[in-house]
Formats: structure tokens, sequence, C-alpha cells
């Protein structure tokens, strides 16, 4: 099967890999002053913004899961990762085009290390997130569950999606150079159709099963899922299974996408 060829080609290089990554994240805080704060000073700075737009001044109170503030900072962490990813992934192949000619890596790795490297950024963000869940907590406002062992499972969703979407992007972006404007409009508006800042309960059906095509709709209910109480918003288990499948579905499409478009991209770059 072609992917466990390609995957095993990868493992094979992951040393390769993790110096890629390590080059990033060196390259990305050396060149700011703020270095790891910028990480997660956008999404805080965004939730705050969300917060007081609808609760204090709008006083919608039902917009999702209580407290709501870490509602918002689990979805705004989240979605930095997987928007960084798409805009990195569309732009992979073109910003290092004489690596990418010149070695004989497995070109898929120029994605995986765009996808591993903002996935640590996440994970070196977890601690903030973990001081606003400490501080509801001895408020009493914040009800850890069971269903936290779930967390681990949609950072690995998110990744397989995320690998999926980026193996599409990475070489029609070099073949239709029009793409990367494309990428971020489409971001713009994916925003306000995956349930980052409202809970999926408030999409009326039908429309609701059509939100569950977005993978990242069951990737943060599963992410949600130990941090709250369930009797106003139960867990949306169809949404979560709907998001398994398009995951991997993904997945094996942008593989096929990838080694279908491999040899006109390395005539083109």
């Amino acid at each position: 099967m072609e992917l466990v060829r390609r995957t095993r080609a990868l493992w094979a290089r992951r040393g390769v890999l993790s110096t890629l990554v390590t080059r990033d994240l060196r390259v990305r805080y050396a060149q700011s002053a703020l270095g790891y704060v910028w990480t997660v000073l956008d999404p805080l700075l965004m939730s705050l913004i969300y917060y007081v737009v609808f609760v204090l001044i709008l006083k919608r109170g039902d917009l999702g899961h209580q407290p709501y503030f870490l509602f918002l900072v689990i979805g705004l962490l989240s979605w930095q990762w997987f928007s960084a990813s798409l805009t990195d992934t569309s732009r992979a192949l073109i910003s290092e085009a004489k690596l990418v000619r010149s070695t004989n890596l497995p070109r898929e790795i120029w994605v995986v290390r765009v996808i591993a490297s903002k996935g640590v950024e996440f994970v070196l963000s977890l601690p903030v997130l973990l001081v606003f869940l400490v501080f509801y907590l001895v408020r009493g406002h914040a009800h850890l569950n069971g269903w936290l062992v779930l967390f681990p499972l949609a950072l690995v969703l998110q990744a397989v999606a995320l690998l999926g979407l980026g193996l599409i992007l990475a070489p029609v972006t070099v073949l239709v150079t029009d793409m990367q404007r494309v990428v971020r409009i489409v971001l713009r508006m994916l925003f306000y159709a995956t349930p980052v800042i409202y809970t999926t309960h408030l999409v009326d059906a039908p429309y609701d099963k059509i939100f569950w095509l977005n993978p990242m709709t069951g990737i943060l209910e599963l992410m949600r899922a130990g941090f709250f109480r369930h009797d106003r918003y139960p867990i949306v288990w169809g949404a979560i299974g709907t998001s398994v499948v398009v995951s991997v579905v993904l997945l094996f499409v942008g593989v096929a996408v990838f080694r279908r478009l491999e040899r006109p991209v390395l005539k083109e770059i």
C-alpha cells in the first residue's frame, strides 16, 4: 500500500524531520523579540475580544460551555494550529524549492515538518490553557471529567486531517499559484463555519450534519469533552465519528494527490 510505503520512507528519515522541525522553531523564535509569547498572545487576545463582545456587550450566555472564556481558549488554540498549518503547507514546496529538487528526501517531509512544528507550538501553548483551567477549578467553575482521555485522540486526529489537507494543497499551490490567496479566503470563511466561538448545538438540523463534514467540528468536541459538564450541551458523538472518517479519507486522498502531482511539481519548480 502506498501510504504504508511512504510512511516507512518518512520514518527512515525521522532524524532529518526532527532537525527540520527544530530549525523552524528556532528561526521562528529567534527572529521575534517576544518569541514564545506570540504563540499564545494572539489566541488569548482573540478570546478576550470575543468574550467582551458576546458576554459583556451582547449578554449572550448560551454560545458555549461555561466558563465561556475557557471554551474560547481551547477552540482558538486549536484553530491557530489548523489555520497556520494550512497557510504554511500551501507554500511548503515553493518555499523550499531548491531543497525539494536537490535532495533525495521523501518530498512529503516538507509538508510533515510544517504540521509537526505547528503541532509543537500548540503543545507549548498548553501550559497557558492549564493556568486558566486551574483558575476556574479553584473558583469552582470548571468541571473536569473522564472524557479528558479523548484530548490526545483529538491531537492525533487533527494531525491526520492536516496532513491530508497539506498533501493536497502543497502540490496544487505549485501548479496553481493563486491557491495561496484562495486558502486565506477559505480559512476566513471556515472559521465561522467551525464551532470555535459557539457550540455545535446552536446549528439547527439538518444543517448541523453539514457542519459535521468539517473535521474540526468533531475534533473540537473531543478537545472540550473533558473540561465541561454535558448536561446542557451533550457530546456530539455523530460529529466525532464523522470527523474520524473525514480525516482518514483526507489522508488517503492527500497521499494519492501528492503522488499523482509529484512529477509535474518537480518540473514546475
